[in-house]
């Protein structure tokens, strides 16, 4: 199978160069468990971070994270492409692009500031002018923070920018310095005694748009990892109309989702670890009646706060979930029970590699992308009954943020 591969560049003190190529096996077969080779570069492109294809055009679609935008490119070779048309603005961190089923428009959803934008498709797959979506409230009404909800929201920040190779003396950054200390700043006199200082005012939650999926029905979901929402869209002539929010547990940072065949929604929660199952109402208008109906934690060996849940996917099959954990640096399997309504964590494997931002399931083999350990492993997958086992093959790749098998 041959696959794209988005990567940080050195805007983010990443190595990648642009859009990469990989190969796993025969670029012909429909099987991925073979030798895994990097073939270099298909496009030169800033921190192409996310890419997306078009359904029916050979042009990919990249969030260039750092520079704000989104941008198209059109396939000249087999193994290339080249720019189609200019760049277009999108948000702060513009961090993942998804393309409408029909290919009629894009939609991009940045993580610094917020913002989920849709962009009108051309008929040549060139991107047209933004229409800026509704923005996030957050739901909380109580605007004090605990000291708890003040370090989850720490979280939030330390996962993001820690995927930044180069990022590393994270204290010296101002939300990490004197501005993130507790609550309350205790010291020990000269006595021996417990003194208190001043309270430090807890950082301000904040939006931060994720990811976006298309549904069944034209309707749209976005995730936003700030404000713990998980928000329900239907596209007009004007752009996105916003239908319904739902919202996740305080500081559970909702960040990708997987739709499943029998009709559920699920959402993987990056701070706390869980997996979120939404339903929707039958008799509900498009994009409304949605609710929590279940969900599970990741299980024993996960640790919230020093691990950050990344992607998640189904196997072929649909009946058991993976989710890669950055951090401890594993791979979770949730098995799938009563009709897609239920989640049962099943078990803990590593992933082999550092870091693993993305991963992809292709019938018995799992591609991970490991970020900072600058290479993709492939590992095995029993399809029977979710085990995922060693390192099977691996390849360096330079700063890989996500894997797009190619078609055709």
């Amino acid at each position: 199978m041959r696959f794209w591969v988005g990567g940080y560049t050195a805007d983010a003190e990443g190595t990648a160069t642009g859009i990469g190529v990989l190969h796993a096996g025969a670029v012909d077969s429909p099987l991925a468990g073979g030798d895994l080779a990097f073939r270099g570069v298909a496009a030169s492109a800033p921190s192409p971070s996310w890419i997306a294809a078009h359904p029916t055009l050979d042009v990919l679609y990249a969030a260039q994270e750092f520079a704000g935008t989104v941008r198209a490119f059109v396939r000249t070779g087999e193994e290339t492409y080249a720019p189609h048309g200019a760049a277009v603005d999108a948000g702060d961190a513009v961090c993942h692009v998804a393309v409408a089923p029909d290919g009629s428009s894009l939609v991009a959803t940045c993580w610094g500031d917020g913002r989920v934008v849709q962009y009108p498709v051309s008929a040549d797959g060139r991107i047209g002018g933004p229409r800026i979506a509704a923005a996030a409230d957050d739901p909380t009404t109580d605007n004090s923070e605990d000291a708890d909800s003040a370090t989850q929201n720490q979280l939030a920040e330390l996962s993001a920018l820690a995927e930044m190779t180069g990022f590393t003396a994270l204290g010296d950054l101002p939300l990490f310095g004197a501005e993130a200390q507790s609550d309350v700043t205790r010291a020990v006199g000269a006595d021996g005694k417990d003194e208190t200082g001043p309270a430090t005012p807890a950082p301000a939650r904040v939006s931060r748009a994720h990811q976006t999926r298309f549904l069944p029905g034209g309707v749209v979901v976005t995730t936003d990892l700030g404000f713990d929402l998980v928000r329900f869209w239907t596209s007009g002539p004007t752009g996105l109309r916003l239908t319904q929010e739902v919202t996740l547990p305080r500081g559970s940072g909702p960040r990708h989702t997987v739709w499943h065949p029998s009709g559920h929604l699920y959402v993987v929660t990056e701070l706390s670890l869980e997996v979120f199952v939404l339903a929707r109402d039958a008799a509900a208008r498009a994009g409304e009646g949605w609710r929590i109906v279940g969900g599970t934690s990741l299980g024993a060996g996960t640790a919230p706060g020093s691990d950050f849940a990344a992607e998640i996917a189904l196997t072929r099959d649909a009946a058991y979930v993976v989710i890669g954990i950055r951090g401890s640096n594993t791979l979770a399997t949730v098995r799938v029970r009563d009709g897609g309504r239920a989640l049962a964590a099943v078990a803990l494997a590593e992933s082999g590699v550092d870091w693993p931002r993305h991963h992809v399931v292709e019938r018995d083999t799992v591609l991970v992308a490991g970020q900072l350990s600058n290479e993709i492993v492939s590992l095995t997958l029993d399809e029977r009954t979710g085990a995922i086992g060693r390192v099977r093959r691996r390849v360096e790749a330079p700063s890989p943020t996500r894997l797009l098998a190619a078609h055709g």
